[in-house]
């Protein structure tokens, strides 16, 4: 794909993303790259702690596949808790993830995603420019994201990013950092916006019956207007991949 294609697809990404209560919370950061016959089943867990939204988390489950070496789909859930309250499923997801190329070393994608609302409070669509550098140990994503609302949300529109940096510092174990957070929203880029950003740990064991087990666990801090309403969210995360 010539630049002039990769300009216009992150001018598209960038060009509008539904608004979410704590970035981050329950997401991942997209990698541009798929693998051809690998299936992977996922949860993420996401919980604000301290301050007026304390208590407040979310539970992401997810299964994919990657049907081609270029596309992955992808379905999940979303259960969301708050304080005082019963956890609810709310809402479905459909997703894909189709891998553009290489510029320069780097591999560049795109994300696209249809969210159901399960409370009739209006679904969402949502697209997202996905970069990944991969040099030895290390493994960089940006996720340059926008989201639009429908129904009832339709004058919903939100940019967000999602970015991590890791490295492998021993055998099946990477350190590094994950950041989550808001770019704007149909009124305008930049301002005083929410962000989430710190240290993060993964491990994979390979020893599991039938594929291999991978554990993540951070803690974002609190960053802009985030700091408001919390201090910061707890990461944890489980994936268990194998291949057909």
């Amino acid at each position: 794909m010539k630049l002039a294609g990769w300009a216009a697809l992150l001018g598209l990404t960038m060009t509008a993303t539904g608004a979410l209560a704590a970035p981050g919370l329950g997401s991942e950061v997209y990698g541009a790259r798929v693998e051809k016959g690998v299936t992977e089943v996922e949860a993420r867990y996401g919980k604000l702690t301290s301050g007026p939204d304390h208590g407040e988390s979310a539970l992401v489950l997810e299964a994919n596949h990657g049907f081609t070496d270029r596309f992955k789909g992808a379905a999940e859930i979303e259960f969301e808790h708050e304080p005082g309250e019963n956890a609810e499923a709310e809402a479905l997801s459909l997703e894909g993830v189709y891998h553009l190329g290489q510029i320069g070393g780097v591999d560049l994608g795109v994300h696209g995603e249809y969210e159901a609302n399960l409370h009739g409070e209006g679904d969402a669509v949502a697209l997202q420019a996905l970069i990944q550098k991969v040099a030895g140990p290390f493994d960089g994503r940006l996720n340059l994201g926008w989201e639009r609302g429908l129904g009832d949300r339709n004058d919903d529109t939100e940019f967000g990013y999602a970015a991590s940096a890791m490295w492998e510092v021993a055998d099946e174990v990477k350190l590094g950092a994950k950041a989550f957070g808001e770019l704007g929203d149909g009124d305008g880029l930049g301002g005083r916006r929410e962000h989430f950003a710190g240290p993060v740990v993964e491990w994979e064991m390979d020893e599991i019956p039938g594929g291999e087990l991978g554990i993540e666990a951070g803690y974002l801090f609190a960053l802009g207007s985030a700091r408001d309403d919390t201090d910061g969210q707890l990461r944890l995360g489980l994936e268990w991949e194998t291949e057909f």
